[in-house]
């Protein structure tokens, strides 16, 4: 293991899968999807074998590979994981093997959807496991162009047009990117100034004493390019179309990982590196992420489109993360990370089951339902297993992300805790009666002729339904690595404390 490039391996199987799939004929379409599924089974395979011999006694960075690569730049190819980014490693490749069998029954160009689609999946990993700033934002760019081409081409018409919500995503993430490449180069310009020799290695900058001034002005930066990622309030009207727009994989991907780069982003690099003006920035993200949890809670109590209501319902369980990172301790961190897995598994099963939905009745709008599980209680399983993890239940894996966000946030904001405590309520609210809606009730005859899960379709509720069952039963198997990467982090910057101004 010391001496394997397995962080290599994982990253890239799904590009051999990809190129493979290029060589072949395009009516090979059983081929094309059983390559898909091979390939990102074996990441999925290696990214488990990573979480388990992950040696959690050190902690710190492990299966560390660097080979310098533009050297006038300080620029390495630069891979490792430690306790914050292995899980999220781990998260993309159970949404990515997932989203394969969610799109088992793609009829139109599949040789082109799954190429792109691994290659998607390739760029958020890339993102997770880069110690290079320059390849991390190299990665970041890679997921732009797919997903793009996947929405307008695949997407859905309902509501909004594929190509709106494929444009608008795009051009959201791309102004989020333009935000951080400034603030990139303002670090690298200035360290180099520093240091007297350039670097991109996240670590060397994170030894760096920025001027206060400086750190304020580049974590603001950040903060507005991962927060619009993250869908902070009020850069979020993006997410809710793009994930409406999508086809089901790329809306299982998008709420289950995209968003959790920027989320991981603002630990890893704005925190590590610029503490002093996380530090500074922290109250303001509080206070807007209470338009996160509360606002867009709200808006889901109004909304008919299940896509639309899961896509409201991601936008408030991110205000929870931002809660989380802004707290600035070493327990609300924890539960940021922890919550952006669990919301992870969650909101891709939602996604899967709704899709599967779509696909047979033509339909997402709530009140077209009743009594859905009497006709498809598999379905209905997946339903009401990421509703309840999505309203906090305890035995889920959300339950542990959530309340250790609250624990570690009710000492530094109060008042933004107690506030964003009403968000639960409003959460249990709407999924309740989205859920009753949709599947309890008389039986409607018209929906009799629907199938329920079968074959490759359930992969995705066994995946993801056991890693939300088992995160909750056992939640140290998460916790435990998340603690060490945290702890590390903190432990490396000095405890910030913020003194409760809120």
């Amino acid at each position: 293991m010391n001496h394997m490039p397995i962080l290599s391996l994982t990253l890239f199987i799904p590009v051999i899968g990809a190129i493979i799939i290029m060589a072949l004929p395009k009516d090979q379409e059983k081929a094309i999807k059983y390559i898909s599924a091979l390939s990102t089974f074996i990441s999925l395979a290696l990214s488990l074998l990573v979480f388990i011999t992950y040696d959690r006694s050190t902690g710190g960075m492990q299966f560390i590979e660097s080979i310098p690569w533009i050297k006038d730049l300080g620029v390495s190819y630069a891979l490792g994981v430690d306790g914050i980014s292995m899980p999220l490693l781990l998260l993309t490749n159970l949404i990515g093997f997932s989203a394969v069998y969610a799109s088992w029954n793609i009829r139109e160009r599949v040789k082109e959807f799954f190429t792109l689609l691994l290659i998607l999946i390739t760029g958020v990993m890339g993102t997770f496991v880069a110690t290079d700033l320059f390849i991390f934002f190299m990665f970041y760019e890679v997921v732009v162009i797919p997903i793009y081409l996947l929405v307008i081409m695949w997407g859905s018409t309902k509501r909004v047009t594929k190509e709106y919500a494929g444009m608008k995503l795009t051009i959201y993430l791309l102004i989020g990117s333009a935000f951080l490449l400034v603030g990139l180069i303002a670090l690298f310009v200035t360290a180099q100034g520093m240091l007297g020799y350039p670097t991109m290695d996240i670590t060397k900058l994170a030894g760096v004493d920025f001027p206060v001034g400086f750190q304020i002005f580049v974590y603001a930066l950040m903060a507005f390019g991962f927060g619009t990622l993250l869908s902070m309030f009020p850069f979020h009207a993006w997410s809710p179309d793009g994930y409406a727009g999508a086809p089901t994989a790329v809306s299982m991907i998008h709420a289950g990982v995209l968003k959790k780069i920027g989320g991981y982003g603002l630990i890893r690099i704005g925190l590590f590196i610029l503490p002093a003006g996380a530090k500074f920035i922290a109250p303001i993200i509080a206070v807007l992420a209470i338009g996160n949890v509360v606002y867009a809670a709200f808006i889901c109590l109004s909304q008919k489109d299940l896509k639309y209501i899961v896509g409201y319902s991601s936008v408030s369980h991110m205000g929870y993360v931002l809660i989380g990172i802004a707290a600035l301790n070493v327990i609300s961190i924890n539960g940021a990370v922890m919550m952006m897995f669990a919301h992870g598994v969650m909101a891709a099963l939602f996604f899967s089951m709704i899709g599967n939905l779509y696909e047979k009745s033509h339909t997402r709008n709530v009140n077209d339902f009743g009594g859905l599980a009497h006709q498809m209680p598999r379905l209905a399983v997946g339903f009401m297993l990421a509703g309840l993890a999505s309203l906090g239940l305890p035995g889920t894996v959300n339950f542990i992300g959530e309340f250790t966000i609250f624990v570690g946030a009710f000492s530094v904001f109060k008042v933004v805790a107690i506030i964003a405590i009403t968000g639960i309520i409003l959460t249990a609210v709407y999924i309740l009666r989205t859920m009753a809606d949709l599947l309890y009730g008389p039986r409607k005859e018209q929906w009799d002729h629907l199938q329920d899960l079968k074959g490759p379709e359930m992969i995705p509720l066994i995946v993801l339904g056991t890693a939300i069952l088992v995160g909750g039963i056992f939640p140290s198997l998460v916790m435990d690595p998340i603690s060490s990467g945290v702890s590390g982090l903190l432990a490396q910057i000095g405890t910030i404390q913020m003194g409760g101004i809120f």
